[in-house]
């Protein structure tokens, strides 16, 4: 669980500074979610948002 804070700490400041914070912070919460009802529900709903992405972005390519 410790892990998964540090992860999810690290992926916040790396919003603001070069590095690949949203990785991190999808990584920190996919950790903690295996413990904490709250970051499971927001990787659930991150994993829906990201399904919704990959589909709008799909039907792009296929209009071509």
């Amino acid at each position: 669980m410790v892990i998964g804070f540090i992860l999810l700490i690290l992926g916040l400041i790396m919003m603001v500074t070069p590095g690949p914070g949203l990785l991190f912070i999808f990584f920190g919460l996919t950790i903690l979610a295996l413990e904490l009802e709250w970051a499971r529900e927001l990787n659930k709903q991150g994993m829906q948002g990201l399904e919704k992405l990959v589909a709008k972005v799909k039907s792009l390519f296929k209009k071509k």
